[in-house]
């Protein structure tokens, strides 16, 4: 599983606040935190900053690396942000997100090309997200096409299905998990992945829902997300869902995790 830890995000009060004064002991904490608890990414994003985003990600984006080892998923609809986030970068980051719009794409393309990072894309065009998975699926088709014919490397393809709460549509869970794993089936070599928490917005134990929901999706050939990794019940659950997905030989990391005391708090 890629884990992207997705806390840095300054439409959160405290992390846009110390954003926008430079704290860099505040956001160092909160990265380090997410990368001890597994995080393979980090995702950042200052879109809320607006007219400061450019030079804001460029900071962020040094600022972490200068202090931790650890890769970053550039996250904003800014190319301009976006491309500062990657001039900055040390080693292959993640984008995220375009969406199968056709000036999203055309705009984006060439960072994609020029810096081959992997490459997040909503299942949504410029009508919307469809309701119904075929809908979604026949989108991401059309953007594996355009992606892999300018020279982006299947594997390097992420599609979110896009999540939307249960509270809100009932089935919003169900036609996630027929989208991730038609995508899975249908269109060979690309990868899924989901912001994970969008499914239990408005609900209570919502720790319950998104790791519930987490184990269903990796069941459907979900390969990362975007979420919290200080949760310890969403890490027990991937560590319990690889070995069971046979992705841990012998179980060794599950009875690791389990010998360490992570599993069962």
């Amino acid at each position: 599983m890629v884990i992207i830890g997705e806390k840095i995000n300054s439409s959160r009060k405290k992390v846009g606040e110390a954003l926008k004064n430079r704290d860099s002991s505040y956001i160092i904490s909160l990265a380090r935190k997410q990368k001890e608890a597994g995080a393979s990414f980090i995702d950042v994003n200052c879109g809320t900053l607006f007219s400061q985003e450019k030079e804001c990600m460029e900071w962020l984006v040094k600022t972490l690396q200068e202090t931790l080892e650890v890769s970053l998923s550039i996250d904003s609809p800014s190319p301009e942000a976006l491309e500062a986030g990657f001039r900055t970068h040390q080693g292959k980051a993640f984008l995220n997100s375009i969406t199968g719009e056709k000036e999203r794409i055309e705009k984006t393309l060439p960072l994609i090309k020029e810096f081959k990072p992997y490459v997040i894309v909503l299942c949504m065009d410029e009508n919307g997200a469809p309701h119904d998975p075929a809908g979604r699926v026949e989108i991401a088709r059309k953007v594996t096409e355009t992606l892999t014919a300018e020279g982006v490397a299947a594997e390097d393809i992420f599609f979110d299905p896009i999540i939307r709460p249960i509270s809100a549509e009932s089935d919003a869970g169900a036609v996630a998990l027929e989208t991730i794993g038609k995508i899975k089936e249908e269109i060979p070599g690309v990868k899924t992945t989901c912001g994970l928490s969008n499914i239990s917005y408005g609900l209570p134990l919502r720790a319950l829902l998104n790791a519930t929901f987490l184990a269903m999706a990796m069941g459907k050939g979900l390969d990362g997300a975007i979420l919290d990794p200080t949760e310890s019940k969403i890490q027990e659950v991937i560590c319990a869902g690889e070995a069971l997905k046979g992705e841990d030989t012998y179980c060794l990391n599950y009875i690791s995790a389990f010998r360490e005391g992570k599993l069962g708090k």
